[in-house]
C-alpha cells in the first residue's frame, strides 16, 4: 500500500507532457524571441527617424536660407535662384522694394557661401568676386528670441564695394534718383542683434560713396559722401546715424538714431552756387524744397 502526503501538491496531468515534450521551453522562447524582435523593430524605427532628421538638417536646400534672408528683411533682400544647401550653396544677390514692389536689382555673379558649426553659434563665410574683398566672415549665433550676427573684420580694411545703382532696386525715391558711383563698406568689426524684434548694433560701419552721378541732373558728378553707422555705448540699443560730404557740387549733411524699432533723420541738401540750376530737379526729389535748400525728415 502507497501512502501520499497530503500536503504535497499534485501536478496537472499535463505537466509530465510538457516536461516531456518541451512545449513550455519551446513557447518561452518563442516569447522572448517575439520580444526581441519587437524591441529590434523599435530601435530600427528610431534609427530611421534619426538617419532622416540628420539628412534633412546635412541636405537642407539653400532655399530654406533664402526664405529666412527674406523674412529677415521683410522681402528687401533676397538670394534668387539659391543652389546647393544650406551649408555650401550660392544665388543671385537681390534688392527689392519690399512686398509688392516691382523693383528689383541683381548684383552680377553669385554669391558664394559656407556655413559651419563654431562653438555655440554658426560661422558663415561669403564670396562674390565682383563686390566682396576676398572671403567676409560672419559669426550667427541664435539664443532665445534674438539672433547676433558678427561681421569680423578683414586684413584689407574694407569689406566690399558695390554700385550705386543697385540701390535702385529698393524703390523711391532711388529707381528716381538712378545714381551711378560706387559704395565701399569699411568697418572694423561690428555686431546687428535682434531681440523680440528689435535691432542693437555695437561697433561701426562706415559707408563711402564715391563718384556719385544721378540721371536727374546734367553735371557729370554729384561728389562723394560718407554715411556713418555706430553703437551708442552710453544707449545700449541705439545707433547713431551720420552724414557728411567730402567733396562736391551738391552738399548733403544729417544725423539722426536708430533703435527700439524705429529710425529718425534728419539732413539737408544744398548746391553749390554755380550749380544750382543744373541740381534744381534733384534737389526737388531728395526731399522737401526750402528755399535753396531741401530738407531730408525720416521718422
Amino acid at each position: 500500500m502507497i501512502f501520499r502526503n497530503p500536503f504535497q501538491k499534485r501536478q496537472p496531468k499535463w505537466a509530465a507532457t510538457v516536461a516531456a515534450t518541451g512545449w513550455g521551453e519551446s513557447t518561452f522562447a518563442e516569447l522572448a524571441w517575439d520580444r526581441s524582435r519587437g524591441a529590434a523593430a523599435r530601435w530600427a524605427v528610431a534609427g530611421a527617424v534619426v538617419g532622416s532628421l540628420i539628412a534633412l538638417v546635412v541636405f537642407a536646400p539653400a532655399a530654406w536660407l533664402a526664405s529666412m534672408v527674406s523674412s529677415a528683411t521683410g522681402e528687401k533682400i533676397l538670394l534668387s535662384d539659391a543652389r546647393g544647401t544650406v551649408w555650401t550653396g550660392s544665388a543671385l544677390l537681390v534688392l527689392t522694394g519690399g512686398p509688392g514692389s516691382r523693383d528689383a536689382s541683381a548684383l552680377p555673379g553669385r554669391l558664394n557661401w559656407t556655413l559651419r558649426f563654431r562653438g555655440t553659434g554658426l560661422e558663415m563665410q561669403a564670396a562674390q568676386a565682383c563686390c566682396l574683398n576676398g572671403a567676409v566672415t560672419v559669426m550667427l549665433k541664435p539664443g532665445l528670441g534674438r539672433m547676433s550676427a558678427t561681421l569680423l573684420p578683414t586684413s584689407a580694411g574694407w569689406v566690399g564695394q558695390w554700385p550705386s545703382a543697385w540701390l535702385g532696386g529698393l524703390g523711391t525715391p532711388w529707381n528716381t534718383l538712378q545714381l551711378g558711383g560706387t559704395v565701399k563698406l569699411v568697418s572694423p568689426g561690428m555686431t546687428v542683434e535682434a531681440v523680440q524684434g528689435r535691432w542693437r548694433i555695437d561697433g561701426q560701419a562706415q559707408f563711402d560713396l564715391t563718384d556719385v552721378t544721378s540721371r536727374m541732373s546734367t553735371l557729370p558728378a554729384l561728389g562723394n559722401y560718407r554715411f556713418t553707422v555706430s553703437g551708442d555705448p552710453a544707449n545700449a540699443g541705439t545707433a547713431q546715424l551720420n552724414l557728411v560730404t567730402l567733396e562736391g557740387a551738391l552738399q548733403l549733411s544729417g544725423s539722426g538714431t536708430s533703435g527700439a524699432g524705429k529710425t529718425r533723420f534728419r539732413g539737408e541738401a544744398r548746391a553749390q552756387t554755380a550749380d544750382e540750376a543744373a541740381l534744381s530737379n534733384l534737389l526737388n526729389i531728395i526731399g522737401r524744397r526750402d528755399g535753396a535748400r531741401s530738407v531730408i525728415s525720416i521718422g
